[in-house]
C-alpha cells in the first residue's frame, strides 16, 4: 500500500473534507461526486451527484441522519449498466457494504466508481431529528469530536464495529491487491480515517489502484504511518464488540419461541416502508404486493371460516419472514427499516440479531470485500458437514434402499 495522505482539519472535518474533493474536482480526479447535501430552507439532507465546487459547500460528509440509504442511491445512478463518467462516492461504511452487496446481485456496476469510506460514529434515529433538529445537530458535532456520547444513536449504531475499514488488512501487505492482482478484498477504494488526528489533521487512506490513483493527483503531505488512527479505531472496535455480544444475547431472548416472535411484530401495519427503504430489497415487483396475495372477499372469508377467525391487516409474520429469507446474509445492519417504520417496531434490531446468527452460520461478512461469493449462489459439497447427523457407515442397508425407492 502507498502511504496514506494527511488533510489539514483547522477548520474543522466537514471542511477538511471538502476542501479535499474540491481540489480532485478541480484537478478532475473524477467527473462528478455523489454526496449528501443538506437542502436549503430545510432541514433535509439529500444525494445530490455534483460537479460543481461550489455546489459542495452545501455538502455534509457525515450527516446526523440516514434520510435514504447510499447503496440506494448509487443503484439508480448506475442500474442501467457502467457510465461514461467517474463518479466518486462517499459515503459511510454500512452504505458502502450495501453496494457490495448490490454489485454481487449485479445491482450496481463499479467499474467507472470510486467508492470512498468514512469513519463513521453513527446516526440518529430519523424521528428524533424530526422533533427537534437543532439539538440533534448540536449532539452529533459533539459526538464527531469524542466519539463518546453514544445516547443519541440509533441502537443499531451504537454496537456497530464495523464503522470503519478493517485495520489488519492495511497493516498486513500480503493482503494488499498488487499489479497481478488487479480485483480487491476491500469494500472501498479509498478510506477517510477521522481517529486519531487530534482535530488536526484527517488521513485519506488509499486501498485499492482506484485510490491511489484519485490521491495521486492532489497537493497532500505523506504519512507513512497511520498508527494513532489504527490504534483509534482498534480501540472502539474493541468496546463495540462487546456490546454487540450483549445486544445479541438480550435480543436473543425476546425473540426465542413462536410467540415471542411474533410478539416482536405485534404492531405491524403491512405497509412495506422497510422494505422499500431496505438497500437489499431491490425487486421492481415485491411477492408481498403482487396480486396473489390479493385475497378477495370470498377468500377472505374462507380463510376466517378455516381459522376461526381472521386478523388484518394478513400475513404481515409471513411478510417479515419473507423478508429474513431472501435478504438476511445480506443484511449489513444500516438500521433504514427501523427509521421508516411508523410504528416504531424495532425491525433493524431483530434483523441484526437474526443476520449475526445467519451470517455466522455461513462464514459470511456482506460487504467486507467484492470478491467473496455469496453464500447461495456459491455451493459447496461438504459445507454443512457441521450441522448434520452422521451415519455410522456411509452406505444404506439393501433393505433401507429398497424402502425408499
Amino acid at each position: 500500500m502507498k502511504s496514506a495522505k494527511t488533510i489539514p482539519a483547522d477548520r474543522g472535518l466537514s471542511h477538511a473534507i471538502i476542501d479535499l474533493f474540491k481540489q480532485a474536482l478541480f484537478k478532475k480526479s473524477f467527473d462528478a461526486l455523489l454526496i449528501p447535501v443538506k437542502i436549503p430552507e430545510t432541514e433535509a439532507y439529500s444525494w445530490v451527484l455534483l460537479n460543481e465546487e461550489s455546489l459542495l459547500d452545501k455538502a455534509v460528509p457525515l450527516p446526523p441522519v440516514m434520510p435514504n440509504q447510499g447503496g440506494n442511491a448509487l443503484s439508480h445512478v448506475t442500474k442501467h449498466g457502467n457510465l461514461n463518467l467517474k463518479i466518486a462516492a462517499l459515503m459511510r461504511p454500512c452504505e458502502i457494504r450495501a453496494v457490495v452487496e448490490l454489485q454481487k446481485l449485479k445491482q450496481i456496476d463499479l467499474e467507472n466508481i470510486t467508492l470512498i469510506s468514512i469513519d463513521c460514529p453513527g446516526a440518529a434515529p430519523l424521528s428524533d431529528y424530526m422533533a427537534d433538529p437543532e439539538k440533534i445537530e448540536k449532539s452529533y458535532g459533539i459526538l464527531l469530536e469524542d466519539w463518546e456520547s453514544q445516547d443519541i444513536l440509533r441502537p443499531v449504531c451504537q454496537i456497530c464495529e464495523k464503522f470503519s475499514v478493517s485495520v489488519s488488512s492495511i497493516s498486513s501487505p500480503e493482503e494488499m491487491p498488487s499489479e497481478e492482482t488487479p480485483t480487491t478484498p476491500f469494500s472501498s477504494d479509498l478510506h477517510i480515517g477521522l481517529l486519531g488526528g487530534n482535530g488536526k489533521e484527517i488521513y485519506a487512506i488509499p486501498l485499492t489502484s482506484k485510490g491511489e490513483e484519485l490521491l495521486s493527483n492532489l497537493d497532500l503531505e505523506s504519512r507513512e504511518s497511520i498508527e494513532e488512527w489504527e490504534s483509534g479505531v482498534r480501540e472502539i472496535q474493541k468496546k463495540k464488540i462487546m456490546e454487540r455480544d450483549k445486544f445479541n444475547t438480550t435480543w436473543t431472548e425476546r425473540l426465542s419461541g413462536t410467540d415471542k416472535f411474533i410478539d416482536a411484530f405485534d404492531r405491524c401495519i403491512n405497509c412495506h416502508n422497510c422494505m422499500r427503504v431496505c438497500p437489499v430489497c431491490y425487486c421492481r415487483q415485491c411477492y408481498f404486493d403482487s396480486r396473489t396475495l390479493r385475497l378477495s372477499p370470498q377468500e377472505m372469508l374462507t380463510r376466517a371460516g378455516q381459522r376461526g377467525a381472521l386478523r388484518f391487516p394478513l400475513d404481515t409474520i409471513l411478510f417479515h419472514l419473507g423478508r429474513m429469507s431472501h435478504m438476511v446474509l445480506s443484511c449489513v445492519s444500516c438500521g433504514a427499516c427501523e427509521d421508516a417504520c411508523p410504528m416504531s417496531i424495532p425491525v433493524a434490531q431483530i434483523f441484526t440479531t437474526v443476520g449475526d446468527r445467519m451470517q455466522k452460520d455461513f462464514h459470511y461478512m456482506p460487504g467486507r470485500n467484492r470478491e467473496e461469493i455469496l453464500p447461495l449462489q456459491d455451493f459447496l459439497e461438504d459445507e454443512w458437514h457441521e450441522v448434520e447427523t452422521p451415519r455410522e457407515t456411509g452406505e444404506s442397508s439393501a433393505g433401507e434402499a429398497e424402502k425408499n425407492a
